[in-house]
């Protein structure tokens, strides 16, 4: 063979090698775009919006994958992810002991704090009068400071995560709580302490600050003298507080991984600050 022939020879063939090599690696960075599936995601109405805007941005940089996200509850979150109805359970609290055999995966903070009509003269109640309210002891606002007006108690429904760090912190038993109105989820709750200038409710910080600052009529009270802030729960101050967790019920492999992953990541800090919950420290 002629050295003219060799030549070009080598030159396919070591093209032909460094296309291989080329066409495997971007083969290898397709398939990470190229996620498959779709993810179910239920429990904490707390959680349940930070995970479905986090959950867009997923699906924009993988348009195989879809993230369905349904509320109910950190108690659902809990026993969907162990039955395999969901493949991850949305927990706006700490897992009790007889709960870690899931495996937990934190994606931001929240506090949770009383909440009242906007209108409502009250500026500040100690925990002394919150707990007089929801135990039926105070029926009237005008035993606590406030104009004549009966009070109306707003409370949560059973299984939600609100309601326990709620009367953990206020050292109550739900069957203690004299309530007019048992809500579910947090908007439900902002919407009828809006809708009623006597109510009085408890709700996620992040949601009632976002409502506010949108012009629902609602204010934030303090705790212990501690303005109810996302800022507050940043630092520490906050004596009302509590973690966001994901959780499964085995390490999560595949797409489960890869949304956990980017759940966690730096990429959804701002939509966690636009929901005024707290950045977790990665």
């Amino acid at each position: 063979m002629k050295n003219s022939q060799i030549l070009p020879l080598a030159i396919g063939l070591a093209t032909c090698v460094w296309l291989q090599g080329c066409s495997s690696a971007n083969q290898g960075a397709n398939n990470t775009n190229q996620l498959q599936g779709k993810l179910v995601l239920t429990g904490s109405s707390t959680i349940a919006p930070l995970a479905a805007e986090i959950g867009k941005r997923f699906e924009s940089q993988h348009p195989g994958a879809r993230v369905d996200v349904q509320s109910g509850g950190s108690s659902r979150g809990v026993s969907d992810a162990r039955q395999g109805v969901a493949n991850v359970g949305m927990v706006s609290r700490a897992l009790k002991p007889e709960e870690n055999d899931l495996k937990t995966f934190s994606i931001a903070r929240d506090g949770v704090t009383v909440i009242l009509h906007k209108d409502n003269s009250v500026k500040s109640l100690n925990d002394k009068q919150v707990v007089d309210i929801y135990t039926g002891k105070v029926t009237n606002w005008k035993q606590v400071g406030g104009t004549d007006g009966a009070i109306t108690v707003v409370n949560k429904a059973e299984g939600r995560s609100t309601l326990e760090l709620f009367t953990h912190y206020f050292k109550l038993k739900n069957t203690d709580i004299k309530a007019q109105v048992v809500i579910g989820d947090n908007q439900q709750g902002i919407k009828t302490v809006a809708g009623n200038p006597n109510a009085i409710g408890y709700v996620s910080i992040g949601s009632a600050e976002n409502s506010a600052a949108n012009g629902v009529a609602i204010k934030l009270l303090p705790v212990n003298g501690i303005a109810a802030t996302t800022a507050n729960v940043q630092n520490g101050t906050f004596p009302i507080s509590r973690p966001l967790n994901l959780v499964t019920k085995t390490q999560p492999q595949g797409l489960t991984k890869a949304f956990l992953d980017f759940a966690q990541s730096q990429q959804v800090n701002d939509i966690v600050q636009k929901q005024n919950f707290v950045v977790v420290s990665k």
